[in-house]
């Protein structure tokens, strides 16, 4: 739990949707935080994490996938297509454009995912194992809000 050093209460606001952006953000900055030295963001790391997973999707499946819009997607990529973590290529017809995950992009998400099972075990230590799983249960309960 080195990552976490006090803990500042505050005072919440009437409004649940503000209260679950500002946890939002200090969940990322944490996670930003333990990633720093691999030079990635959680939202990097997540990004290429799922180019692990999905076979050269086409930047409309990976949007898909990552429930993110497309313009967001790739401005998401620039940074890492242009650090060469990532390649774009043409796809199978003249409108798609594949994404690859490039031997540095692997040597990345390895970095980072290391990282992150640190920031994974310091978050669980934080807020005990029970509290965790209901968070969990509560975000996707929120998550489904928006099919």
């Amino acid at each position: 739990m080195q990552h976490i050093h006090e803990t500042y209460p505050k005072i919440p606001s009437p409004c649940n949707c503000s209260n679950i952006r500002r946890a939002s953000r200090a969940v990322t900055q944490f996670y930003d935080e333990v990633l720093k030295p691999c030079g990635l963001t959680i939202t990097q790391l997540g990004l290429l994490r799922h180019l692990e997973r999905i076979e050269e999707p086409t930047i409309g499946e990976l949007a898909k996938c990552m429930r993110i819009d497309r313009t967001t997607l790739n401005r998401n990529m620039k940074p890492l297509t242009d650090a060469g973590l990532l390649s774009v290529i043409p796809g199978k017809d003249s409108r798609t454009r594949m994404i690859l995950l490039t031997e540095a992009g692997k040597t990345a998400v390895s970095m980072g995912s290391a990282l992150w099972d640190e920031a994974q075990v310091a978050l669980q230590e934080y807020l005990g194992e029970n509290e965790l799983k209901k968070l969990g249960q509560l975000l996707n309960k929120l998550e489904a809000l928006v099919p």
